[in-house]
C-alpha cells in the first residue's frame, strides 16, 4: 500500500496521524479513571483463560463443565445488559460503575474461595452481572465524557479492552501456576484499586451536556431493536461471538500447555487485539468502509477457525492461529462497536445494551456447545462449527447491507 502513495501524501497522512494521537490522549481525568477501571475489568476475562485445564483437573470436572464458567458469565451478562440503562439512569453513571466493580470484586473473591465446579459456575454468573453494569456504562461514559468525538472515544474503550485482555492471561498464568484460585482472588484485589480510582477521580455529574436525563425503562432496549440496522448488527455479533468464545473457552484444552504457556499465547492474542483495535481498525474503516472491513475480518477469522479444526492436533498451528485471531477480532470489535453507535437514532447506552444483549447470547451458547461437541464427536468439530457460525454472520450482514450502509456516512462525520 505505501508504494502506491506519493511522498507528499505520506507526509500529509503523518500530520493527520499526529493530530489524531494528540487529541486522543487529551482527555478529562474522568475518562482515564474509567479507562483504567476498564483495563482491570477486562483483565478478569483473560485472567481465567490459562487456568481452565487446571480447574478441570483440581475440581474433577469435564471440559464442558468448565466451559460453563464462560456460559454462566455471558448468559447473566446478556440478560443484565437489558437493565443497565434503567439502573444507570437512576443511580447515575458513576455509582452504576462503582456498583458493577463491587459486585465483580465480591463474586470473584467468593469464586477463589469455592470448592466445587457448580458453585464456581454460579459465582461466575454473579461476576457477569457486575461486568454487565460496568461494561455497558463504561462505554457510554467514555463516549459522553470524551472531548475527541465518538469514533476516538470508542477506540479508547477498545484499547482498554485490549490491554485488559492482553495483560490478564500473563498475570493469570503467573497466579494460576501457584493455584487456580489465584486469578480469582487477583481480580478481587485489582477491583479494589479500580473502586478507589472511580470514586476519587470521577466527578458525580459525568454526562457533561446532559445533566438532566430521562429515566430509562426495561422496554427501551427492545424498542431500540426495532431499528433494523441495530438488530442486524446484534444478530451478526451473536453469530460471530459463537466463534470468538469457542476459541477463547475451548482452545486452551487442545494446546497442551501449562498455565504459563497458555498465559503467553493469550498475551500475544491480546496484544494484537489491542494494537489492531486502536491503530488498524480506523485505517481500514477510512479506506474500505466499516461494513466491507468487518466482513473481510470475519471471513478471515472463519478461515483461521477452519485451520484450527483441520490441524487440531498440531500444536504450533493452534498457537499461531489463536494469536493471529487476535488481530482479526481486534479490528472487528472496533468496527462493529463504531457501527452500533451510529446505527440507530437512540441513546448510545440503550444501543449498547440492546446490541450487547444479543452479542452475549452467542457468547453464552458457544463455550458449553464447544465442550459438548468435543465430547460427542472429536476436538476438531467445535472449531469447524464455530467457523460456520462466523461465515453465517458475514452472509447475514451482506444480505442486509442496504439497511446498514448508512453507518459509514454517519461515521465519517466524527
Amino acid at each position: 500500500m505505501p508504494s502506491l502513495q506519493s511522498v507528499s501524501a505520506d507526509s500529509t497522512k503523518n500530520n493527520i496521524n499526529t493530530r489524531t494521537e494528540a487529541s486522543l490522549l487529551k482527555q478529562p481525568k474522568a475518562v482515564w479513571a474509567v479507562f483504567f477501571a476498564g483495563i482491570i475489568a477486562f483483565m478478569g476475562l483473560g485472567l481465567v483463560d490459562p487456568i481452565l485445564p487446571a480447574i478441570a483437573e483440581k475440581l474433577d470436572a469435564s471440559q464442558s463443565q468448565v466451559t460453563l464458567l464462560f456460559t454462566s458469565y455471558n448468559a447473566v451478562m446478556a440478560v443484565a445488559m437489558l437493565i443497565t440503562g434503567m439502573i444507570s439512569s437512576r443511580l447515575g453513571v458513576k455509582w452504576t460503575l462503582i456498583l458493577g466493580i463491587v459486585i465483580i470484586a465480591v463474586f470473584s473473591c467468593l469464586g477463589g474461595l469455592s470448592n466445587g465446579i457448580w458453585t464456581l459456575v454460579g459465582l461466575r454468573g454473579g461476576w457477569g452481572l457486575g461486568n454487565a453494569l460496568f461494561v455497558a456504562t463504561a462505554l457510554a461514559a467514555i463516549v459522553s465524557l470524551s472531548n475527541s468525538g465518538t469514533a476516538k472515544a470508542i477506540i479508547l474503550y477498545e484499547a482498554a479492552i485490549g490491554l485488559g485482555i492482553s495483560v490478564g492471561p500473563l498475570l493469570g498464568g503467573w497466579l494460576g501456576a501457584m493455584s487456580w484460585r489465584g486469578p480469582f482472588l487477583g481480580v478481587a484485589a485489582l477491583m479494589v484499586i479500580a473502586f478507589f480510582g472511580i470514586l476519587i477521580l470521577m466527578p458525580k455529574a459525568t454526562l457533561q451536556n446532559n445533566t438532566v436525563k430521562p429515566k430509562t425503562s426495561l422496554a427501551d432496549p427492545f424498542r431500540a431493536l426495532k431499528h433494523r440496522s441495530l438488530l442486524i448488527f446484534g444478530i451478526a455479533a451473536a453469530l460471530y461471538n459463537f466463534g470468538f468464545f469457542t476459541l477463547l473457552a475451548y482452545a486452551p484444552f487442545v494446546m497442551g500447555l501449562d498455565e504459563h504457556g497458555l498465559g503467553f499465547v493469550f498475551l500475544g492474542w491480546g496484544i494484537l487485539l489491542a494494537v489492531t483495535s486502536v491503530f488498524m481498525a480506523p485505517k481500514l474503516q477510512e479506506r474500505f468502509g466499516t461494513v466491507k472491513s468487518m466482513c473481510a475480518m470475519l471471513t478471515l477469522f472463519a478461515v483461521v477457525l477452519v485451520a484450527m479444526g483441520i490441524w487440531t492436533s498440531t500444536q504450533w498451528v493452534i498457537i499461531v492461529a489463536v494469536i493471529a485471531a487476535g488481530a482479526l477480532l481486534g479490528n472487528n470489535n472496533t468496527l462493529i462497536t463504531t457501527a452500533v453507535m451510529n446505527a440507530a437514532p437512540v441513546e448510545r447506552s440503550t444501543a449498547s445494551a440492546a446490541y450487547s444483549f444479543l452479542r452475549f447470547i452467542g457468547g453464552a451458547i458457544a463455550p458449553f456447545t464447544a465442550g459438548k461437541l468435543a465430547e460427542i464427536f472429536n476436538p476438531s468439530v467445535p472449531f469447524l462449527v464455530g467457523a460456520g457460525f462466523v461465515l453465517v454472520s458475514v452472509v447475514f450482514i451482506w444480505f442486509n447491507s442496504k439497511h446498514v450502509s448508512h453507518v459509514d456516512e454517519l461515521g465519517s462525520g466524527h
